[in-house]
């Protein structure tokens, strides 16, 4: 059976299962970046340089934004094309995204290693964290090209069909950066700059395995050089659709480094360690909940090319019970283990053990019902609605959460309380307004196919 097709005619259930499963093992390998980096230079280089991490980290969720915007953006028009038997329309897509990944990579690898100081002041460094937050940046940003092909077209593989590849290539990163890490910050005593070479090299070989398999002659798409030349309608389209994505992560920066000046100002540089870990800990929770959305992604696209709504709506609700399992389970662990959990990152620091246990227990009091909400917000990208996803997307991190953390340490007081409360506020509201949206959504699924649906994305 041709790998697109099945994405039609298949057990649904089994479908999301052949599809998640290898995307959540290959989004949690790809958070083990990011995490291993931090245990090991919390317990090679010490507290000051997990809070250059975490100062970095905006910049480094900037990066990841623009190879959503691309690589995602790209991978929704292809599965749509595909469900529409139109293969070369899917294979122009496919190129214009490589060379899109490769030169916004490039601009932002030059603009971020000119203004590499001010840029991390912004971003909430301290004098005395910002030589770690320079040494390890000014390492990874060489290495952008690797991250924004890497990633982005790795997404092209899944939506061709084949999630097993996509899956060996974030296991071919990651177990290389978990070898290497320790390495170079414990033999070579390279510090927290090994732990960026570390990083870099893995996302090399990651990003040179990606390229392999579409010009080896592997891929069912084949990137063409009569198709690499841009075409504006194609870019806008592919921007369109990954605006949602896009627009998360730029949030996502954005809240990053608001929280992070928030946390300078009113807990020191512990803090900013101390949500360094709690991101980590979140991020393997919720990577997990992101490789479900990747599975489900090219299942609701294809279906709902082909306008077969039932399985667009039964892949929509198994998504959903399969991510509130799984941030059910980390919620549990969270509230049992707290203080384990940030003893991984350092067993020294008895402050940061102490800060870190309180914050991940009331930051994240609302985890269970995230889920939901991150594949609700997923559905409307999915089957190109960009304005309803993005919304969606920016409802947790920025209509909501921004303005919370900047208000509720001022309500009476609160300080860094007021900080860890905006968490839960952000998640219960922005829930409830993905639930509004998408009851809503799915009632008119029908009607809309009586009323004769065309699939091209309509920008609602």
């Amino acid at each position: 059976m041709d790998r697109s097709k099945q994405l039609g005619e298949k057990k649904v259930s089994r479908l999301l299962l052949k599809f998640s499963i290898p995307a959540i093992v290959g989004m949690l390998v790809n958070a083990l970046y990011n995490v291993v980096d931090r245990i090991f230079i919390g317990n090679g280089v010490g507290s000051l340089g997990i809070a250059g991490i975490t100062i970095g980290f905006p910049f480094m969720i900037v990066i990841m934004a623009f190879a959503m915007l691309i690589g995602i953006g790209s991978t929704s028009l292809i599965s749509i094309k595909l469900g529409e038997q139109r293969k070369e329309e899917a294979e122009t897509i496919a190129a214009h995204g490589m060379i899109l990944l490769i030169g916004t990579a490039a601009i932002l690898s030059v603009v971020g290693l000119i203004f590499i100081d001010p840029l991390l002041q912004l971003f909430g460094a301290s004098e005395v964290v910002l030589p770690y937050a320079r040494e390890y940046m000014r390492i990874i940003l060489w290495g952008t090209v690797f991250q924004a092909v890497g990633f982005g077209m790795n997404n092209f593989i899944r939506a061709e069909g084949n999630p097993k590849i996509a899956m060996i290539t974030m296991l071919i990163g990651a177990v290389l950066n978990t070898i290497l890490d320790p390495v170079f910050i414990f033999i070579f005593d390279w510090g927290i700059q090994g732990a960026a070479l570390a990083t870099i090299i893995s996302m090399a070989v990651s990003a040179i395995w990606v390229l392999y398999y579409f010009f080896g002659g592997k891929s069912l798409l084949k990137i063409r050089v009569k198709n690499m030349k841009l075409q504006l309608p194609v870019v806008g389209k592919i921007c369109a659709i990954g605006s949602a994505p896009f627009a998360m992560q730029l949030a996502a920066s954005l809240l990053s480094a608001i929280i992070n000046n928030s946390l300078t100002y009113y807990g020191g540089d512990v803090a900013v360690s101390a949500m360094g870990v709690l991101n980590s800990v979140t991020m393997l929770i919720l990577m997990p909940i992101f490789g479900i959305n990747q599975g489900a992604q090219p299942i609701i696209g294809y279906n709902y090319g082909a306008q077969k709504f039932d399985r667009v709506k039964e892949t929509l609700k198994l998504a959903i019970i399969a991510a509130t399992v799984v941030v059910s389970l980390g919620f549990v662990v969270i509230q049992l283990f707290p203080a384990q959990l940030i003893a991984l990152f350092n067993r020294a620091d008895k402050e940061l053990i102490k800060l870190g246990a309180r914050a991940l227990r009331i930051f994240l009091i609302f985890l269970p019902i995230i889920g939901f909400q991150i594949v609700g917000a997923n559905y409307f990208q999915a089957v190109g609605k960009p304005k309803k996803a993005m919304f969606l997307s920016l409802s947790r991190q920025v209509i909501i959460l921004i303005p919370a953390v900047l208000i509720l340490p001022r309500i009476f007081n609160l300080g860094l309380n007021g900080i860890l409360l905006a968490g839960p506020v952000s998640d219960l509201g922005s829930s409830i307004l993905t639930g509004i949206l998408l009851f809503m959504e799915l009632r008119h699924l029908e009607q809309k196919h009586q009323e004769g649906y065309s699939a091209e994305p309509q920008m609602e």
